[in-house]
């Protein structure tokens, strides 16, 4: 009886802390998800896809996917965007599945910076296939099959919530920082009865990117250095990405650093999460990237890391449209290669 009431009571916490939202590594390759004032900070239309697979050693590893595509409206100085997320972990299939619209707005000031506030609406469902997890009383019963009796099981069901962020962006040819928040709202995302609020997220993000050799020459301007860090907590989770790239077009090659070593773990040990090996190549509008996520905490032996990958296109519709003006048209992130961000 004891066995049953623990498994149950492991379930239901299961249900309850699954707060925190997906990670990427490769977050500069998702720009909807890092920040929604990326929306339309670029001169085309862009489609973004990511995935990872996180700690594929161990049972039903998490596995998540995104897709977004947004453009740049030059004549309402506004940018639109849609952004899917899933997301699927353990035993169970607990399963997020999540799609947002995103605009932004840009005010241009002292003919180099640029401001873009910008707004997300999202709307969340969140499932789990319960026949597919092992409760207390089917071990205690001994029969491979057999139906639980759980009261337990009443209460687990589909739930689905609006989801509200925000974000701001600044930058300049050279350097960019910004801000966002989700789950502003705080929803209930609970799979049982009751409440559990989904905690705030606020992401703290940065870089700088640096062009190599003499300007004068284009065949070596083809080479820059970008470096760049995410800072974000939620709830009593926090986290630091900070590292930096190499570029010489078209290949781009990485290395972060993500934990928090100021900050201990329970066992007195730093809190080292993983170093990150990046690599980048690009074909004309199109942008591939891999990352590997080398753990150096203690799970680095069992998890097996994780792997990422990230595809961006960019293209034009609009034909014979009016040109924008250069300002509004580098890119306010480490791209892969030169010409996407200028």
């Amino acid at each position: 009886m004891r066995k049953a009431l623990l498994y149950t009571i492991l379930v239901m916490t299961m249900f309850t802390t699954w707060a925190q939202d997906i990670q990427y590594s490769q977050y500069y390759s998702n720009p909807l998800y890092l920040n929604p004032a990326f929306t339309g900070a670029i001169s085309n239309h862009r489609v973004a896809v990511n995935h990872r697979l996180q700690w594929p050693n161990l049972p039903k590893a998490f596995a998540n996917y995104s897709a977004s595509y947004d453009f740049n409206a030059t004549n309402l100085n506004s940018g639109f965007g849609l952004l899917v997320n899933v997301d699927r972990a353990g035993s169970g299939n607990l399963s997020n599945t999540s799609a947002a619209f995103n605009y932004s707005y840009t005010i241009q000031f002292l003919d180099e910076f640029v401001i873009k506030p910008a707004v997300s609406f999202g709307y969340v469902n969140r499932t789990i296939d319960y026949t597919k997890l092992v409760f207390g009383d089917q071990i205690d019963f001994g029969v491979s099959g057999a139906p639980s009796q759980d009261p337990g099981i009443s209460a687990i069901e589909p739930t689905s919530f609006f989801d509200v962020g925000s974000g701001l962006l600044i930058y300049n040819k050279r350097f960019w920082g910004g801000i966002s928040g989700y789950h502003l709202n705080e929803p209930n995302n609970s799979l049982l009865q009751g409440a559990s609020k989904l905690p705030m997220k606020i992401t703290i993000h940065g870089g700088a990117r640096f062009a190599l050799g003499n300007p004068d020459f284009k065949e070596i301007k083809k080479a820059s250095v970008a470096s760049s860090f995410i800072y974000k907590f939620q709830g009593e989770f926090q986290q630091l990405d900070i590292g930096a790239s190499f570029h010489y077009s078209p290949v781009m090659l990485g290395i972060y650093y993500r934990g928090m070593p100021w900050q201990q773990t329970v066992e007195g040990y730093g809190n080292n999460d993983a170093v990150i090996l990046l690599f980048g190549v690009e074909f004309d509008n199109i942008q591939f990237g891999y990352s590997f996520d080398s753990n150096i905490s203690k799970l680095s032996s069992e998890s097996g890391g994780a792997h990422e990958i990230s595809l961006i296109y960019l293209f034009d519709i609009q034909r014979n449209r009016a040109k924008p003006s250069r300002s509004k048209r580098f890119l306010p992130c480490p791209a892969f290669v030169e010409k996407l961000s200028n």
